[in-house]
């Protein structure tokens, strides 16, 4: 088996960088609603801020990604620490400081643009592991997020009066202090020649990628299970107060999603080694399809436990096993597009489902709109079974 010169420890830096990320991130979905409502003048601009992060993860990751295709991996990823993980956090922090509604947005569209360029530490992994380490690196660095399940929410508890003239204000410095540590160990990270830009590569036109059956699979997958779990994971707070459920209920609900989602990391590119990716997209989109059964079984505590906790594994299962595919589809000349594109597609997908959460859930109710993400994720699996189907049908053929 052969193995590329520090493996490990460019795998190490990328799984800390994306723990460091995604405690901002958790902090954010945590405080900046309630923050924001404190701030703007309309109570229905509360969830603004949030909004605005989403939003600055969209018009970023495609230019991120060719930004990093033009000046490597490391200083992509410094740059995006730097600018949107400190600057997003200090920014956010004066907005709070002076009472600035708009200043505190900008600052969580800043976060949003860290977001932008953190996203592809998953795609770092595969640029600095071996072959045959190259879907449990990805898992690896996915599993940050059960570190930051924990670490996330108790920023945005602990910090909150850190310091006392500005309250809710020191999760924001902990999120710049967080970044800047990342960026420390991003100095240290070294991608191999073959996952850095080459002069003179040749890529094919992005029709010609995006007609491969492969890719098709991979986008709609990460897509539609990131968009149908953004959604759901939205509306569900909002459900269980019109249930009468406690905060800490809430609270209790969307930790065991969040564990749900990046947990099951520790195994799935294990899994994908050994039971192949198309098996385990096919996983995801059943435990996404029991997750929206089981809401309708009843509003009850555990009723909403299974079924987030299902919501969480199936898109673990998804969003891993898309990555993985959309790996295998362009050579080092074409990642920069592929990624980009990839990225841009699922997290405008994801924007929209935010948005749409409130609405959806509003109009429909909590057991029709689970039902209403039925249809989509038939849709992933029915793709996944043509390419499979596909892939079958080119064996016997060279057979």
């Amino acid at each position: 088996m052969s193995t590329l010169p520090r493996e490990k420890p460019n795998v190490a830096i990328l799984v800390t960088g994306q723990t460091l990320f995604m405690i901002a991130m958790v902090t954010v979905m945590t405080l900046s609603g309630v923050v924001g409502q404190r701030l703007a003048t309309d109570p229905a601009l509360a969830t603004l801020p949030i909004a605005m992060m989403m939003m600055g993860t969209v018009v970023s990751t495609l230019p991120a990604s060719l930004f990093m295709k033009r000046v490597g991996r490391r200083l992509g990823f410094m740059t995006g620490a730097t600018v949107g993980g400190v600057g997003g956090g200090l920014v956010s922090f004066v907005g709070i400081a002076t009472g600035s509604f708009w200043l505190f947005c900008a600052g969580n569209l800043l976060l949003g643009l860290y977001q932008g360029f953190a996203m592809y530490y998953r795609f770092a992994a595969v640029d600095v592991a071996s072959p045959a380490f190259r879907s449990r690196a990805i898992s690896f660095v996915m599993a940050g997020g059960v570190v930051a399940a924990f670490l996330g929410p108790w920023n945005a508890s602990a910090a909150q009066h850190w310091i006392a003239s500005v309250p809710s204000g020191g999760p924001y410095l902990v999120i710049a202090i967080l970044a800047l540590v990342a960026i420390g160990l991003l100095t240290q990270l070294r991608v191999p020649a073959s996952g850095e830009p080459q002069p003179g590569d040749r890529a094919r036109p992005m029709g010609a990628i995006a007609s491969q059956p492969s890719f098709l699979v991979a986008v709609l997958a990460g897509a539609v299970g990131y968009a149908v779990m953004i959604l759901v994971m939205t509306a569900t707070p909002l459900a269980m107060r019109a249930n009468d459920f406690t905060m800490s209920q809430v609270v209790f609900i969307m930790q065991s999603h969040v564990l749900g989602m990046f947990a099951p990391s520790f195994i799935t590119g294990s899994l994908i080694a050994r039971f192949g990716v198309d098996r385990i997209l096919l996983t995801g989109a059943a435990l996404l399809a029991g997750s929206a059964l089981v809401a309708t079984l009843g509003q009850g505590l555990a009723y909403f436990w299974v079924a987030l906790v299902l919501l969480g594994v199936g898109w673990n299962f998804l969003f891993i096993g898309g990555s993985a595919l959309l790996s295998t589809v362009h050579d080092e000349a074409e990642r920069g597009k592929v990624q980009g594109i990839n990225d841009l597609i699922i997290f405008s997908l994801v924007a929209i489902g935010s948005l749409m959460a409130g609405q959806l859930l509003h109009r429909l109710g909590w057991e029709a709109l689970n039902l209403a993400m039925l249809p989509p994720v038939l849709l992933v699996a029915l793709a996944t079974l043509w390419w499979q189907s596909r892939g079958q049908l080119a064996n016997q053929k060279e057979g």
